[in-house]
């Protein structure tokens, strides 16, 4: 047996990285974008912009299970309830062809996704129509969700009443009717084709918008959870050269007694660390309020930072 070429051997190893990598880059850039969604209303509830916090792509990846939790359970089992209404289909389909007066049960079943079609249709023009009026129900807190929502069942159910549909066609009978539908059947099917990419992309595209929406819920309420517990984010004592004049109430500030070699005049207390960038902190005060704002401290020379320890002994 003679060994294969080295110019065989790359190309078959680089077809094998092309197939892994692409499906693994595609996977990490929809976990950066849904960490990225979550983490930017997380930080926006504290008046932050994400973009200048400085996290890296590893960063929002790693934040991205949490938000992506729900949508991935509720996928599942909706796929795994799908599976199992199409197994119970299909055998009563086969059981109708094999019995005795099967052509009426057939005619039931081809009725039956006609439904099937006609509900989806519905769902789906009930969705457009929702999206249609934006102008008017943007204030709507359910809008981002149910209208992604009812667009995707709708193409769904309109997809897989298509299917059933097609699956129940009468067979045709004779050469002769073979030949002179043979035109008109390779124009349906490229129909069906196409009608069954432009669903699939629409089902896709809006499970993609409500799973933002819900990471996006997902980061609002991780915030409005720390707002509710601020004390359990890292205690700060922040020592400035100049005064800071903040007015989020709850802040202490003492001034420093002057002594040869140093620095810094004034003290605050009563900071939590809400996040460490790149190279800055964002404090908040440690307890809420609705005048509260968050302090960026950059990481050099004028300030100095200390973390308490927590008050429970070990």
């Amino acid at each position: 047996m003679t060994d294969e070429p080295a110019d065989k051997q790359v190309e078959r190893w680089l077809g094998v990285v092309t197939a892994v990598a692409a499906p693994l880059t595609i996977l990490s850039g929809l976990l950066f974008y849904f960490g990225y969604v979550s983490s930017r209303a997380q930080y926006q509830y504290f008046g932050v912009d994400v973009d200048t916090i400085g996290l890296s792509t590893q960063d929002y990846v790693m934040r991205s299970p949490q938000p992506l939790l729900v949508p991935l359970l509720v996928l599942t089992v909706l796929a795994l309830l799908a599976m199992l209404a199409h197994a119970a289909i299909g055998r009563r389909i086969l059981a109708a062809d094999s019995e005795d007066g099967g052509p009426s049960r057939t005619e039931r079943y081809r009725q039956f996704a006609r439904r099937i079609v006609l509900v989806g249709l519905a769902v789906l023009v009930g969705g457009m129509a929702l999206l249609l009026s934006y102008p008017y129900l943007r204030e709507w807190t359910l809008f981002a969700l149910v209208t992604p929502v009812l667009i995707a069942t709708g193409a769904a159910l309109i997809g897989y009443g298509g299917r059933i549909q097609a699956r129940l066609q009468p067979p045709q009978l004779g050469d002769d009717i073979r030949r002179s539908h043979a035109q008109t059947d390779k124009s349906l099917l490229t129909l069906r084709r196409y009608a069954g990419v432009t669903l699939a992309v629409v089902l896709v595209a809006n499970i993609f918008w409500a799973t933002a929406t819900i990471a996006q819920w997902s980061g609002r309420g991780l915030a409005q959870y720390s707002a509710n517990h601020l004390d359990r984010l890292p205690s700060t004592i922040l020592d400035t050269k100049e005064r800071l004049f903040l007015r989020s109430p709850g802040i202490e500030e003492t001034v420093l007694p002057a002594s040869p070699g140093q620095t810094f005049r004034y003290r605050y207390r009563h900071l939590r660390l809400l996040i460490e960038g790149k190279d800055r902190m964002f404090l908040v005060p440690d307890r809420w309020s609705a005048s509260d704002s968050t302090l960026i401290v950059a990481l050099d020379g004028d300030v100095r930072v200390q973390f308490q320890f927590q008050n429970d002994p070990p």
